[in-house]
């Protein structure tokens, strides 16, 4: 081990230990502000004729909270899925199992001028049909 990582591993070893609900909130914390940048999330649904299905959409994060922009085939997969309105999110390489999907028709417009605004080739997509729009709201842990 070389000298400058031994005396790393010593200041770590040294700093006070977190408590477990600060350790737990650093792991697997629903943190949206820290999401801005993501280019995507991946949504899992669950359909009887195929199981779980992961797929990538788009995201943006309005007043801290996550919202995403669905094309009619995502849609339609949300809609259908045996877990609705739960779904899976994976997010900057986390993963959260339980996220309400709570369809928000009111933010429709500000969501498509933010998803305008943060991804370039938003200027073709935009003119497909997007039937919903949904905020992305984990459960509580129990």
């Amino acid at each position: 081990m070389s000298i400058a990582r031994a005396l790393l591993l010593t200041a770590f070893l040294q700093l006070p230990a977190a408590s477990d609900a600060s350790a737990a909130d650093l792991a697997g914390a629903w943190t949206p502000a820290a999401w801005k940048s993501q280019d995507t999330l991946d949504i899992q649904t669950s359909a009887p004729e195929e199981g779980e299905y992961w797929f990538p959409v788009w995201l943006v994060v309005l007043d801290d909270q996550v919202y995403v922009r669905l094309g009619t085939r995502a849609a339609d997969r949300v809609e259908k899925s045996t877990t609705k309105p739960y779904m899976g999110i994976r997010i900057a390489g986390q993963q959260f199992d339980r996220v309400k999907g709570t369809p928000a028709p009111e933010k429709a417009e500000e969501v498509a001028a933010a998803m305008g605004d943060k991804y370039w080739s938003d200027v073709f997509v935009r003119y497909f049909n997007h039937p919903l729009t949904l905020r992305l709201i984990p459960e509580p842990e129990k």
